[in-house]
């Protein structure tokens, strides 16, 4: 019986079959990453929120950045909430993104989803916020401010304008988000620093969430509670702008009747500076996404990157801030 050799057809066929196995095969390597054919970097950023200007000028930096260094960005917005940030880094997980960045709403309970993040062999990148976890393998570098640094250098002013003073001196404090890294450390930079002079006393301190409202409805209370309030240290502009308002509600002059510290220097913040409405910031300079992309293309490469990055910061007084404000970028 004479057997006759396959057609053109059907080699063709099966060229075709063996050809999309091979390429599926190769698609199914444990890279962890999706980078593409293009040699695209993805990376998947959860950010925070949008809770004051500075995150909104973080934000900014962060997407024209990846623009310009051409990174397939995958970006979410937590909402201040971190069950949001735990489902959308689990997200870039299934999507297999090339590198995750993310900036904690609070520092503790993070180790499960980074621990996911690891096994699937992707680098994770913590920007302006840290985590508490024990476990350093857990994410390659941290970018962001000493906020700790920025609470010191807060009271070691107030300590020098207060030197004089002889009897108790009352602050309040409006705390960030409880359980964050910058509330948490900016309170302790503070207390450490204005432990030098046993006047500077403490009498009030509450979160107002990093916002103006809330800045605004933790002053009224403390302006109900404490009729003489010297002081007032906020953990950010926001919420000191938030309070001003309240301030001037109850017929006091900020900036004169209270003295007005916070951290962050965005325009408006320096503009209540310049104004003489506020005395003294902190700055924390929200402008990461250079930095950031730059390091998330060495991570992708496998390149060694410092353990943890700071950005370059100053303060800022009423004339420096005159000076400053016409060439402020947020």
């Amino acid at each position: 019986m004479r057997t006759h050799p396959p057609s053109r057809k059907v080699i063709a066929v099966l060229a075709a079959a063996l050809l999309a196995t091979g390429v599926a095969a190769c698609g199914n390597s444990d890279t962890g990453g999706s980078g593409g054919d293009d040699g695209t970097i993805t990376l998947g950023f959860s950010q925070v929120g949008a809770e004051s200007g500075w995150r909104t000028a973080n934000t900014t930096s962060i997407k024209e950045a990846a623009t310009e260094a051409g990174i397939d960005l995958k970006f979410d917005d937590a909402q201040q909430k971190q069950e949001n940030q735990i489902k959308a880094i689990r997200n870039f997980v299934q999507q297999k993104v090339d590198v995750i960045a993310f900036s904690p709403v609070v520092e503790s309970g993070w180790d499960t989803v980074l621990k996911e993040a690891r096994d699937a062999k992707i680098p994770v990148i913590l920007t302006d916020r840290s985590v508490d976890s024990a476990d350093k393998s857990l994410y390659k570098t941290f970018l962001g401010s000493d906020f700790v640094k920025e609470g010191r250098l807060a009271g070691e002013w107030l300590v020098e304008q207060k030197k004089a003073a002889t009897g108790p001196v009352t602050i309040v404090e409006l705390q960030g988000t409880t359980g964050s890294a910058p509330a948490n450390d900016r309170k302790k930079g503070f207390a450490e620093a204005i432990a030098a002079n046993p006047n500077l006393k403490i009498v009030a301190s509450q979160s107002g969430d990093f916002t103006r409202a809330g800045g605004k409805q933790v002053m009224e209370q403390f302006l109900k509670a404490n009729p003489k309030i010297d002081v007032l240290f906020a953990h950010n502009d926001d919420m000191g702008l938030g309070a001003l308002e309240a301030i001037t509600a109850a017929g006091k002059v900020p900036g004169k009747d209270i003295t007005i510290i916070t951290v962050d220097a965005v325009k408006d913040g320096m503009q209540a500076l310049a104004d003489g409405k506020f005395n003294f910031i902190a700055e924390c300079s929200p402008l990461l996404g250079p930095q950031l992309m730059d390091l998330v293309e060495k991570v992708h490469n496998g390149e060694e990157v410092p353990a943890r990055i700071e950005t370059q910061e100053t303060t800022f007084t009423q004339e420096q801030a005159k000076e400053a404000l016409p060439n402020r970028k947020y």
